[in-house]
């Protein structure tokens, strides 16, 4: 089965880091990387993701791959909300 690659989230492994249409591996897991720049990243990562799908990448994997972006958009809904909430105080 074709590797998926590493999340930009993750410090990733070296064999797939800056493949041709893979995420970016930018080193977002530092210490002081904040919560906005996480949520954004995950969102660029979502963005790959559902255009890895709608490409045809991983036709066995689609249905279970279209739910896990689903529910990564719900998340990151939420986190948004909670991260303008919080700015608001």
């Amino acid at each position: 089965m074709e590797s998926m690659g590493s999340s930009s989230v993750s410090a990733g492994s070296a064999g797939d880091a800056g493949s041709a249409g893979e995420p970016s591996t930018a080193e977002v897991s530092k210490p002081e990387a904040s919560t906005a720049e996480l949520v954004e990243q995950l969102r660029a990562d979502r963005l790959w993701l559902l255009q890895q799908i709608d490409g045809g990448r991983w036709p066995e994997l689609r249905l279970d791959l279209a739910a896990l972006e689903r529910e990564l958009g719900q998340v990151l809904e939420q986190a948004q909300e909670k991260l303008n909430l919080g700015s608001n105080s």
